[in-house]
């Protein structure tokens, strides 16, 4: 085991490496270009195995890597943003074909209007293609989550995809410690892989994603992929202990961060939970219940962990990096389904929406997220909030002014801001 400082990129590309992955179709896209340059650059000097392959579009690339994946070939790529919508009927398509591989993708913000920062929009519109979803909070979390992708993915009670994800230019572009394993240890965590579905061979034909046009079939064949998606939560406890015995760090589906005796939980994903630890060890420095659940595993849905963790709390607040026009936060509406699901008294629920396009969340922000937590206003009357701090807003403001537009339309319609505190 040797410890570097890794960019996310740097470490998802070692996570391949380690896994001795035999294919990599490539396609690049900011801000996850890194990846493939670091696996193109050791592939080209002989440094790994693995076969490189450009292609033209991260369509022709997930559709490159399902069907090397049905030939029984060990196949990483990556991609991000625009790109993973742009591969996004292919998702579908190779979580049909029951076909296991790992595809990350580096969160970053959708357009319009176009930007480079990361939120979450990109990844959960892949949240119902079938492909299990692993999320990253650090560096290291990144080459883990895709070793133990590897091994939910090729495991044969689920056969799947599995997509790890990591926050673009704030965990992708950022340097921290990870410790890189040694490729021994890997490869008894990770053995060669053996596929367990009928591959592709010029000498046993077979017909693979072929037309099923009775609807009886059909649903017996979604259903199938639904039951082999929840799989993956049992598959992931036991790679998980084992890889907690090789390795010494342990993941579950979700990370539960003072949550022992807390009155009030924050619920968040990805890489702004770091900020949002932060804010729970100042609230506890200053006597506050507060303690944050993060999501690490979004699909299959740990329904369970999260009842578990959540329930008999006096409030929970879901800041979601993410906003589904019309509907608000996309992880507030499952957690809600989930708690009320799980008991008849639920906690105060509080729908927050932040870090749209890589808004930093500030101390103020979270502040304001702990005065409605410990507010008594019943959730009822509780819409979804937008976090934005009062410097933001009228910086919104002055730009809209300045374009000419309405903006006595624009302070009605003014989310509520809280001010920065003067220090």
């Amino acid at each position: 085991m040797v410890r570097k400082m890794l960019t996310g990129n740097s470490a998802a590309a070692w996570g391949a490496r380690l896994a001795r992955v035999d294919y990599v179709p490539a396609f690049p896209i900011t801000p996850q270009t890194e990846i493939i340059e670091a696996l193109a650059g050791w592939s080209e000097r002989g440094e790994i195995p693995a076969r490189f392959v450009q292609l033209d579009s991260e369509h022709s690339m997930i559709t490159a890597a399902g069907a090397a994946a049905a030939t029984g070939v060990r196949v990483f790529t990556a991609t991000s943003s625009q790109g993973l919508l742009y591969a996004l009927e292919t998702l579908y398509t190779v979580a049909g074909w029951r076909v296991p591989m790992v595809i990350v993708n580096v969160s970053r913000a959708l357009s319009s209007p176009i930007t480079l920062g990361p939120d979450h929009n990109d990844v959960l519109a892949a949240r119902d293609t079938g492909l299990i979803q692993l999320h990253a909070e650090t560096c290291q979390e990144v080459l883990d989550n895709v070793l133990i992708g590897f091994r939910i993915a090729e495991d044969a009670r689920v056969s799947l995809p599995v997509l790890v994800n990591l926050d673009g230019f704030q965990l992708s572009f950022t340097r921290e410690p990870v410790e890189i394993p040694d490729a021994e240890a890997v490869d008894r965590f990770l053995p060669p892989f053996t596929p367990h579905h009928p591959g592709f061979r010029a000498s046993r034909p077979v017909a693979h994603g072929v037309a099923v046009l009775d609807p009886a079939s059909y649903s017996f064949f979604r259903y199938q992929l639904h039951l082999a998606n929840e799989q993956a939560l049992e598959v992931h406890e036991a790679a998980a202990g084992e890889f907690f015995r090789e390795f010494g760090r342990q993941y579950g589906t979700v990370d539960a961060y003072r949550l022992d005796d807390a009155e009030f939980v924050l619920v968040m994903m990805g890489s702004s939970a770091t900020l949002g630890k932060a804010a729970v060890n100042r609230w506890r420095d200053a006597g506050k219940r507060v303690g944050l659940l993060r999501l690490r595993m979004i699909r299959p849905w740990p329904a369970r962990d999260i009842a578990h963790w959540l329930g008999g709390r006096r409030a929970v607040a879901v800041l979601d990096q993410n906003l589904s026009p019309g509907s608000g936060g996309i992880l507030f509406g499952e957690i809600a389904t989930t708690l009320a699901r799980a008991s008849n008294v639920l906690p105060a629920l509080h729908s927050f929406v932040g870090g749209l396009g890589g808004k930093e969340m500030s101390p103020t922000e979270f502040d304001a997220i702990l005065s409605a937590l410990e507010s008594p206003v019943p959730r009822a009357t509780q819409p979804t909030e937008l976090l934005l701090t009062a410097a933001e807003y009228q910086r919104v403001r002055q730009a809209l002014d300045a374009a000419g537009k309405d903006i006595d339309v624009l302070d009605e319609q003014k989310p509520e801001v809280p001010h920065e505190s003067a220090s």
